[in-house]
């Protein structure tokens, strides 16, 4: 039977080093959840506080993996150490060894490819170190930046997710991605 938490993790790249959160994440957080592009896409708190960071960062997201909803991980440059944005999966399903992947990137770090490269290391650290068998992905079809990382991080889209997603402008469609086992063999 498989656990039903993940263990904490650190995953690296050779540029990045994705991290559980720590208090002095809290205000390159702040920023990047109160920039106008991150607040367009994903229905975070208006406005997003230095408290709400403060929460995320040291309570909220550390009791997320104690839970077993899942993983969220600080993407940060490895040289300098600085957020870059987060990683996470969410709403894991145990039984089945399906969980979904979501990310949000700073104004900062945009247009490098951090977002498809820290995505691709949390898909392969979840189906290749811990044998699970679904990763999902969710994208707004107006969300063309989120659905090129999906796709650079080897996602395959499956469908159309007609009014399933709510962002702050109302209800949006969503393409489905997924990356499964199969998918990473000669990768």
């Amino acid at each position: 039977m498989p656990p039903s938490a993940f263990p904490e993790t650190v995953l690296r790249t050779d540029r990045l080093v994705l991290r559980p959160f720590i208090a002095e994440d809290a205000v390159d957080t702040q920023l990047a959840c109160s920039d106008e592009l991150t607040q367009r896409w994903l229905p975070l708190p208006r406005p997003y506080t230095l408290d709400h960071a403060s929460s995320w960062c040291t309570e909220i997201s550390h009791r997320l993996r104690a839970s077993g909803d899942g993983i969220h991980f600080a993407i940060t440059d490895a040289v300098t150490g600085r957020l870059l944005g987060t990683v996470g999966l969410k709403k894991t399903d145990w039984p089945a060894l399906v969980s979904e992947v979501g990310y949000w990137m700073a104004p900062w770090a945009r247009g490098r490819g951090t977002a498809a490269e820290a995505t691709r290391a949390v898909g392969d650290w979840l189906l290749r170190q811990q044998n699970f068998q679904r990763v999902v992905l969710f994208a707004a079809t107006g969300n063309v930046a989120s659905q090129r990382v999906a796709e650079k991080a080897g996602f395959r889209r499956e469908g159309l997710l007609r009014n399933a997603g709510y962002v702050h402008g109302g209800r949006v469609d969503l393409f489905a991605y997924s990356l499964i086992p199969t998918d990473l063999d000669g990768n």
